[in-house]
C-alpha cells in the first residue's frame, strides 16, 4: 500500500512537473548560408543596380522599337494589299468589257470587233495592270496572291479569247507573260501570271467559247462552232490530266464541272445541227436569194 502511494506521489510530480521548453537546434553553417542567399538577391550594391537598371531599360526598348516596327510593316501591307485589291477589281471589270465586245463578233465585223477588242485589252495592260506592277515591285507579291488573283484569271480569259478568235490557237502562258514584262522595272523581280492563275483562267475560258458557239450555231457559222467544240474538248481533256495533281487548288476542282458542262452543251448544240439542221436556218427566209423554205420561194413581201 506504501510502496504504490508513494510511487502514486512519483508520478505525479513527474506528470505535474513544468515541460522543459523544446530548442530547435539549426546547424549554423547552413543558417548562416541560408541568410547570405536571401540577402545576396534582394540586396544589390550600388554599381550592380546601375549595371542591370541600363540592361533592362535597353532591352525594354529594344522591344517596343522591334515592335512597333513590325505593326509598321503590318500596316503598309494592309494598306498595300487594299489598293491591289482595287487594281484587281479594274483589271476584272475593264477585261469583261474586252469579252463583251468579242461576244459582238459575227462573219461580217470580225475585223472591226477584235481591233477594238486587242486596243481595250492593251490598255488594261497599260493603265490597270501597271498599277498592280507597281505596287507590288520591290515586294514579296506571293503573299498578296489571293488579293490580285481574281483580277489575273479574267485578264488570262480576255486575251485567251481575244487570241483564238483572231488566231484560232491557245494563247500560252509564256507569250502572256512575254506582255508583261515592258511594265516592269528591270532593278526589281518582274511580276508575272503564275501557272495556277494561268490554268484557271483557262477554265473560265471555256465558258466563253460555249457562249460563243451557241452564238455562232443561232448565226448559221456551223463551221466555228465545230471548231469551237474541238478546241473546247481539248482543254479539258488536257485539264483532265493536270487537274489530279493540283492538291492545293479547290477552285480548280470546282471549274471543272462547269467546264464539262460547257463542253456538253457545245456538244449537243453542234449534234443537234447535224441531225435537224434544216431547223437552224432562219424561219424568216435567207439573205441568199436562192433559198427557199421548204423548198418554197419566200413570200412576197
Amino acid at each position: 500500500m506504501f510502496q504504490s502511494s508513494s510511487t502514486f506521489h512519483k508520478l505525479s510530480r513527474i506528470l505535474m512537473a513544468p515541460k522543459p521548453q523544446r530548442r530547435r537546434h539549426f546547424v549554423g553553417s547552413s543558417l548562416d548560408s541560408g541568410v547570405k542567399r536571401a540577402r545576396t538577391i534582394s540586396i544589390l550594391t550600388s554599381s550592380d543596380a546601375a549595371t542591370g537598371g541600363d540592361s533592362e531599360s535597353s532591352s525594354s526598348s529594344l522591344m517596343k522599337e522591334a515592335f512597333s516596327q513590325y505593326a509598321q510593316y503590318l500596316n503598309d501591307l494592309n494598306d498595300k494589299r487594299e489598293r491591289v485589291v482595287k487594281a484587281s477589281r479594274d483589271i476584272t471589270m475593264n477585261s469583261k468589257k474586252v469579252i463583251f465586245q468579242v461576244h459582238r463578233l459575227n462573219k461580217y465585223n470580225k475585223g472591226e470587233v477584235l481591233e477594238k477588242a486587242e486596243k481595250d485589252l492593251a490598255a488594261v495592260r497599260e493603265q490597270h495592270i501597271l498599277r498592280l506592277v507597281q505596287e507590288l515591285q520591290g515586294t514579296d507579291f506571293w503573299k498578296l496572291r489571293r488579293a490580285y488573283s481574281p483580277g489575273v484569271q479574267e485578264y488570262v480569259e480576255a486575251a485567251t479569247l481575244c487570241n483564238f478568235c483572231k488566231g484560232g490557237t491557245l494563247l500560252n502562258l509564256d507569250e502572256i507573260n512575254a506582255t508583261l514584262l515592258p511594265l516592269n522595272d528591270p532593278s526589281f523581280e518582274p511580276l508575272q501570271i503564275n501557272v495556277l492563275d494561268y490554268l484557271l483562267g483557262l477554265a473560265d475560258l471555256t465558258g466563253e467559247l460555249m457562249r460563243l458557239a451557241i452564238g455562232r450555231i443561232s448565226d448559221g457559222e456551223l463551221e466555228l462552232a465545230e471548231k469551237i467544240c474541238k478546241f473546247v474538248r481539248e482543254i479539258y481533256r488536257m485539264l483532265t490530266v493536270i487537274a489530279p495533281e493540283m492538291d492545293d487548288s479547290s477552285d480548280m476542282k470546282t471549274k471543272m464541272d462547269t467546264m464539262l458542262q460547257s463542253v456538253m452543251k457545245i456538244e449537243n448544240a453542234c449534234f443537234s445541227v447535224h441531225v435537224r439542221g434544216s431547223e437552224y436556218v432562219p424561219l424568216l427566209g435567207s439573205a441568199d436569194p436562192s433559198y427557199s423554205l421548204l423548198g418554197v420561194s419566200d413570200f412576197d413581201q
